[in-house]
Parts: C-alpha cells; structure tokens; sequence
C-alpha cells in the first residue's frame, strides 16, 4: 500500500475550528479524515471548515466522509463548510450535486 499523501492541520479561528487538508483525499486517507472529523466533533466543535485550498484530489470515499461528518454535526446544531477548493475539486462537488449540501467559500 502507498504512504497516504495527506497532512492535517487544526486550528481555531474567530470561532471556527479549521481542518487544513493538504494532498489527496481518497480512499487510502478518508479513515484519518473521519478520524479528525470525529475527534473534533466529539471535542465539542460546533463549527468545524474544511481547508481544501491545498487538496489536489478528492475521491467519492473522502466526499462520503465529508457528508457524514456534516450530517453528524447538523445533529447537534453545528455546521461543516468547506473553504478554497481548487477549479478541479469545486468541479467533483459540482458533478456530485454536493454544491446544494455544503456551504463552499
């Protein structure tokens, strides 16, 4: 199996916990995405945006998670955008209809 090609970083900012994703999200690097996804959920994060600015790839595993952790999080009142995807990974969200689900700044 290749090394994932993903790195996560968190931080906070005005009140929004940011998931900076850089790399692909695919099959082999969707289970770290939930992972944090959950991890920040269950730490309490109400609103949590997804950096895709530097995500050069997203596949449907990784769109499935993405839906996931917005459902979850809708649950409780919370919220999960996404932030600057590039032409080509707006175009997925596009393709998918996904753009009617997320909010994409």
């Amino acid at each position: 199996m290749a090394d994932a090609t993903l790195e996560l970083t968190v931080s906070e900012h005005e009140g929004e916990t940011v998931l900076s994703a850089a790399g692909e999200l695919d099959v082999n690097t969707a289970p770290e995405l939930r992972e944090h996804l959950a991890r920040l959920a269950g730490d309490g994060a109400r609103k949590i945006v997804v950096d895709l600015t530097y995500v050069s790839f997203i596949d449907s595993t990784a769109l499935s998670v993405l839906v996931s952790a917005l459902k979850r999080l809708r649950q409780t009142d919370g919220d999960l955008e996404l932030a600057s995807p590039n032409p080509s990974v707006k175009r997925v969200f596009e393709i998918t209809g996904l753009t009617r689900l997320f909010t994409i700044r």
